[in-house]
């Protein structure tokens, strides 16, 4: 007997017409899901796709900058004959949100406040209680205004990289040094008029990591 007889004959009950009514709506969802599957699994699969891409992406820019910035840091080290030596104000701490005043501008040493920048890259400034401290843990904090756009993709790349919270790199905005570039360790200044890579690089490669609180390098 076809398919097609067998439909009818249920029809004509209507307890049957009930049940293949259920039976048909059954099917039509399964059918929907069944459709909407694979476009799932679809997205899923793009979605993990772009994650390995981007984790690749970034492992090989990783590599880039660390094999850039070795390659400046050994070009720079002649220049760190310019870096100025400055004696040390101490490191006392004050309470949070006093007003404190420096000798020195940028200063690289003082009394200061319990808390600190965090490394990174800063597009605004901020508070030098709270970088001093950061340096007293061994940060170089870098300050500039507006140096070109090839040194703040430096910079960034920089920033990105050295992370530590004990060898990290903090780079702040500093309004009026224009093309300048401001770079401070503890009781250490190297001032540059212009962009020099080489010369950023040794510097932060000599002094990072190596604050008075807790050296690790």
């Amino acid at each position: 007997m076809s398919t097609w007889h067998v439909e009818r004959r249920m029809a004509k009950n209507p307890s049957n017409r009930k049940a293949l009514t259920s039976s048909t709506r059954r099917g039509a969802r399964y059918t929907s899901k069944s459709k909407a599957f694979p476009w799932t699994a679809v997205l899923l699969t793009a979605l993990a796709a772009l994650g390995v891409g981007w984790a690749g992406w970034s492992w090989w820019q990783g590599r880039q900058v660390g094999g850039d910035f070795a390659r400046l840091a050994e070009q720079g080290k002649p220049q760190l004959g310019r870096v100025i030596e400055r004696p040390d104000a101490g490191r006392l701490h004050a309470a949070l949100g006093q007003p404190l005043g420096f000798r020195d501008d940028p200063p690289t040493s003082g009394t200061h406040w319990p808390s600190w920048t965090s490394a990174g890259f800063y597009t605004a400034a901020e508070p030098k209680e709270k970088l001093v401290h950061s340096m007293e843990h061994g940060n170089v904090v870098i300050y500039y205004d507006q140096p070109g756009d090839e040194a703040l993709r430096t910079l960034r790349a920089w920033a990105g990289r050295f992370r530590g919270q004990w060898d990290g790199l903090v780079v702040v905005r500093k309004a009026g040094i224009g093309r300048g570039i401001e770079l401070t360790a503890w009781n250490r200044l190297l001032r540059l008029e212009g962009w020099d890579a080489a010369a950023a690089a040794a510097f932060v490669d000599a002094y990072r990591g190596r604050g008075p609180e807790n050296p690790v390098r």
